[in-house]
């Protein structure tokens, strides 16, 4: 199973493509973290994303799509915009027919961690050790969509179509 995971953003959005074969260790085929630059205006920053997962979608053609649900936490202000990209990305997932799998923060980190409550550093120290990072520098974010992503293949029961 090949999985697209977004970690929903839209200054920086995360986003991984997990594969899981029968019987073998999850693989990191690709990962990254679109950025869209605040000189563009909004809705060039919505289709700079929208049009980036396409991309992604269209070379890796996965079969499943992950995305993690928003949080409202501290910062109102960009609860907007974030909900505006996760929409994007969720379009683009509908016009390629995926199946759409979504999970809440808490979700994530007891898939990934063990336990719900833990801090950002122990998801990420956790997705170091159970899948395969080729030692690029990456951004929170992409440690974010790796764990979505693992999360799905732990989750779902897939090949029984």
């Amino acid at each position: 199973m090949r999985v697209l995971a977004i970690d929903p953003g839209y200054e920086r959005l995360g986003i991984a493509v997990v594969e899981k074969l029968p019987r073998q260790k999850e693989v990191l085929l690709y990962s990254t973290c679109i950025r869209t630059p605040k000189t563009l205006p909004h809705s060039a920053r919505l289709l700079k994303i929208a049009d980036e997962v396409r991309s992604v979608i269209e070379e890796f053609e996965p079969e499943g799509f992950a995305i993690e649900t928003l949080f409202l936490a501290v910062n109102h202000k960009t609860v907007m915009p974030v909900a505006e990209a996760r929409g994007a990305v969720l379009v683009e997932a509908a016009r390629a027919g995926l199946s759409v799998y979504e999970y809440t923060p808490l979700q994530i980190k007891m898939a990934v961690s063990g336990y719900g409550k833990s801090e950002k550093e122990q998801v990420t120290e956790m997705v170091k050790k159970l899948i395969a990072i080729p030692s690029l520098t990456r951004l929170d974010d992409e440690y974010d969509a790796i764990a979505v992503g693992l999360t799905c293949l732990a989750s779902e029961r897939f090949g029984n179509k």
